[in-house]
């Protein structure tokens, strides 16, 4: 399983110190069958505790996932700050998740070493 995450989300990650073992984590929960929500179309959204407290009141992530395969985290928020993603953003993350997913290893190796991808696992 490769874990990869946009240069958006290493930043928002960064800045509320989600760590990469904390996604790693959230992908390894997913492998296993818990996934918070499917929106379908290889898109799902996984809770991360903030440190010291609980999933419910922690961040919720964007993924771009295909099981054993690939996931890319693109987009994450406290929840305190939002309740969920809009209708229009899941169309969106989807039309996303059709392109992403099917990127051949060279694109992905560029997207890389522009660091526009961040691979973390």
């Amino acid at each position: 399983m490769d874990i990869f995450k946009n240069k958006w989300f290493a930043k928002f990650a960064g800045k509320e110190g989600i760590t990469d073992e904390m996604l790693i984590e959230a992908i390894e929960n997913a492998e296993h069958g818990l996934i918070d929500a499917d929106y379908g179309g290889g898109v799902i959204k996984q809770r991360i505790a903030r440190v010291g407290e609980g999933k419910s009141g922690g961040y919720r992530t964007i993924i771009l996932y295909r099981k054993t395969d690939k996931a890319f985290f693109v987009y994450g928020f406290p929840k305190n700050k939002q309740s969920n993603i809009t209708k229009l953003e899941v169309r969106e993350f989807k039309a996303l998740a059709e392109i992403t997913l099917a990127l051949d290893s060279a694109a992905m190796a560029k997207l890389i070493e522009e660091k526009v991808l961040i691979k973390i696992g």
